[in-house]
């Protein structure tokens, strides 16, 4: 059996610094929507019977969904994965604090090789990969950046992963190109609105743009104006927390309908790679009690609920196809080669060294297309400070095309068995003992990568700290401690 995911540098051996091969010939516009916590059966088109998301069910039948798509179970290692084309732990990202959090400074980002070919880049929402200045997205390759700190809007952890103080979805404070605004409005219509006036900006200058939306919702806090939850409430099995999740995600899917519509109306829709990424992670474990797509787990576990999230993709001028769907297995850190393929920008050593996923290419002509066995390797990681040995079987996965192997001792047959009930390792002891192997080889190669294990972050929050200096104010000797469990002294 092979493992792919250890001979990334072969895969982009392959691939040009051209777009020859698709149908587009001026360079396309890139847009990336991506969720926070929706999981593979909270958008109706899958499934769903309660939620609404017309724009997303729409935009299902215009382009290709990739049904067997597999991100990280939790946040920050998502985003180090898909920002770098390579696992989220050879980043050094195992957690989403900590310090844990911060993607590794030799890591070359995705928008600064889209920049090497003539793109401008800007973010809009939820970066969580350092909140210290280098680390920061205006750092790693992006121009503009529009969004908040940490993990979610008003989170407060030690160390250096938070937010500014008391922040809310409702009339945020967000950090804009170096400095914060204060905003009146609800958190996701103000960041699709930046975004869609950078759009615009940007659309009539003869330079293609990318744009991350990488929403905050619908993740925690649970707060949505109540005219997008109520009519939820009273459903079977809906709580009011439920209610709210589902109206965070009816709320990404209106604004997302007014983005496709504005890029229709400004004449650029069908050359612009539209990718919807339905979550960062596995859904929200009271929602999946709900529905949850016949599949077994939710976020921050290593089964199919933890990691499968839909794919949607559209890009008419590029001949993807319209209404279709693939079975092939496929992952973040694939859209990395694919979309800087798409772009025309080159791939020195150095990044043909660093990025292990697969150009989605074939997929994206034909959706069919024979695509290679290969391995996936997934791990939950946040395991206790130095204790990475002790985890390495805990909150595992290594699946190919037909098989994943859980925790080193549940195996199971995903041809006969999507919803992860019947352990068969007894039956099939030889795949077990290979998937096995190429879990251990992997385990093994990525020891030296996992530089953040033992990382100490700054006193005081960074973007806490730059608010004070902006606003003014401060916190209490109390505050302080519980904030910063190291730190003894107020700031200077």
């Amino acid at each position: 059996m092979k493992t792919l995911i250890l001979a990334g540098s072969l895969v982009l051996s392959s691939l040009v610094p051209a777009t020859a091969g698709y149908a587009a010939q001026a360079k396309p516009n890139i847009i990336i929507v991506m969720p926070d916590d929706a999981g593979y059966g909270d958008y109706a088109c899958l499934g769903n019977p309660i939620i609404r998301t017309p724009a997303v069910d729409a935009f299902k039948q215009q382009g290709l969904l990739l049904k067997q798509f597999h991100v990280s179970a939790s946040c920050a290692p998502t985003r180090a994965s898909l920002l770098s084309g390579k696992h989220e732990f050879k980043n050094g990202v195992t957690h989403t604090i900590f310090e844990r959090e911060r993607m590794s400074l030799e890591t070359v980002t995705l928008p600064q090789v889209l920049k090497t070919a003539g793109y401008t880049t800007g973010i809009f929402g939820k970066w969580h990969l350092g909140d210290e200045e280098a680390y920061r997205p205006e750092n790693r390759g992006f121009d503009e950046v529009y969004g908040h700190g940490g993990g979610g809007i008003g989170q407060t952890y030690p160390g250096s992963c938070g937010d500014a103080p008391g922040n809310n979805n409702i009339d945020p404070t967000f950090w804009h190109n170096g400095s914060f605004v204060k905003t009146k409005g609800y958190c996701t219509d103000l960041l699709f609105t930046q975004a869609l006036q950078w759009i615009s900006h940007k659309r009539s200058a003869d330079q293609p743009f990318f744009a991350f939306i990488a929403l905050n919702a619908a993740h925690t806090p649970l707060v949505v104006p109540k005219n997008y939850y109520q009519h939820y409430l009273g459903k079977p099995g809906v709580t009011e927390d439920v209610a709210k999740f589902y109206g965070m995600i009816e709320n990404i899917d209106t604004n997302f309908g007014v983005l496709l519509a504005k890029l229709t109306e400004w004449q650029i829709a069908d050359n612009t790679v539209v990718i919807y990424l339905g979550s960062d992670n596995g859904g929200f474990a009271p929602a999946t009690k709900v529905f949850n797509a016949g599949m077994r787990g939710s976020k921050m576990t290593p089964y199919q609920g933890g990691t499968r999230v839909p794919c949607f993709l559209r890009w008419p001028a590029g001949g993807v196809p319209a209404g279709m769907e693939s079975d092939a297995l496929t992952t973040t850190y694939d859209l990395f080669p694919t979309l800087a393929t798409v772009a025309g920008a080159a791939f020195p050593d150095r990044v043909k060294q660093q990025v292990e996923g697969r150009d989605l290419g074939p997929l994206l002509k034909n959706p069919k297309a024979e695509w290679p066995e290969r391995t996936l390797i997934r791990h939950i990681g946040r395991w206790a400070k130095g204790k990475a040995a002790s985890a390495k079987y805990n909150g595992c996965a290594v699946q190919n095309s037909r098989f994943t192997l859980v925790n080193n001792t549940e195996l199971y047959d995903l041809s006969q068995d999507p919803g992860e009930k019947n352990n068969v390792i007894g039956e099939y002891p030889e795949v077990a003992a290979d998937l096995r192997r190429s879990y251990d080889h992997w385990w093994n190669e990525i020891q030296p990568d996992l530089i953040n294990e033992n990382a100490i972050g700054p006193k005081i929050n960074p973007f806490k700290e730059l608010y004070w200096k902006q606003f003014g104010g401060g916190p209490t000797e109390a505050e302080l401690k519980a904030m910063d469990p190291y730190s003894t002294t107020l700031p200077h």
